[in-house]
């Protein structure tokens, strides 16, 4: 496959010192997330001690979802997040990345799941579910289409970040909202010494070991966590994206972060 294609160059020490400035990085992110998709979900789960799930549902209900919500998951991976907006009830949740292995994955994960009703606010209605094949940067909806644009993990990885945020807000309605669920480093020094010995020894070793990856992606996603914009600087490209309101919660001690930023009157 055209994706497993000079793996081993993916991801290199001279990259790594600044993987967000690498001209290419939509490339390189797409190749690695074509080759890590098949043991995804386990490796997150193994590594985030079974977290990733709490940070997910934590999320979702930070969103105030309701029962006519139309959601798209921006960058969805295998559909997790998706998932977990199903889960809440909304009436219909389009996932929607440009990695074509994530979405395969994505879409034998939620025929799986289509026979489960959808509690929460959907009163038991099961939720319509949508994949999508699209750069979260340019994404081909109509403006003001959803009432709620999520993106798990994701926005880190953007070859441009504000250019993916203004594209959020386009696609939104008025009054709606994006959550973004994004790792941040944790504010106790001792805490953020710690997590960071782990994200940059343990993690990596024992990511790669279990999902048999040699693209380097498990030296990449721990280094463009560490390079990323801190919890402050996140909050103001949102508001420099259009948003009018940003609320930032820390979770599990501030390892993950979750935005919601309000979506105002269209045109404001």
């Amino acid at each position: 496959m055209p994706w497993k294609a000079a793996l081993e160059t993916l991801w290199t020490p001279e990259t790594l010192d600044a993987p967000h400035a690498v001209p290419d990085k939509a490339r390189r992110v797409r190749a690695m997330f074509n080759a890590i998709a098949p043991r995804y979900e386990m490796v997150n789960s193994v590594c985030s001690a079974g977290r990733d799930s709490y940070w997910r549902r934590k999320a979702v209900e930070l969103c105030d979802v309701e029962a006519r919500d139309i959601v798209l998951d921006v960058a969805c991976g295998t559909g997790d997040f998706t998932r977990a907006f199903a889960s809440a009830g909304v009436r219909f949740a389009v996932g929607c990345d440009f990695a074509h292995a994530m979405l395969v994955r994505a879409n034998g994960a939620s025929e799986r799941a289509g026979g489960r009703k959808a509690p929460g606010p959907g009163g038991g209605r099961r939720t319509c579910r949508r994949l999508c094949e699209a750069d979260a940067t340019c994404l081909p909806f109509r403006g003001g289409s959803f009432t709620i644009v999520s993106c798990a993990f994701g926005v880190r990885n953007f070859q441009d970040l504000d250019g993916g945020l203004r594209e959020m807000r386009r696609v939104l309605r008025s009054g709606g909202r994006a959550v973004i669920l994004e790792f941040s480093r944790p504010a106790n020094r001792w805490l953020r010494r710690f997590y960071e010995f782990y994200a940059a020894r343990v993690m990596p070793r024992t990511a790669a070991w279990l999902s048999g990856d040699r693209s380097g992606a498990y030296r990449y996603l721990p280094q463009s966590v560490v390079s990323f914009l801190t919890a402050k600087d996140m909050c103001a490209r949102l508001s420099q994206a259009g948003f009018v309101r940003v609320d930032a919660t820390p979770l599990t001690f501030g390892v993950v972060t979750v935005y919601v930023a309000r979506c105002g009157p269209r045109g404001a």
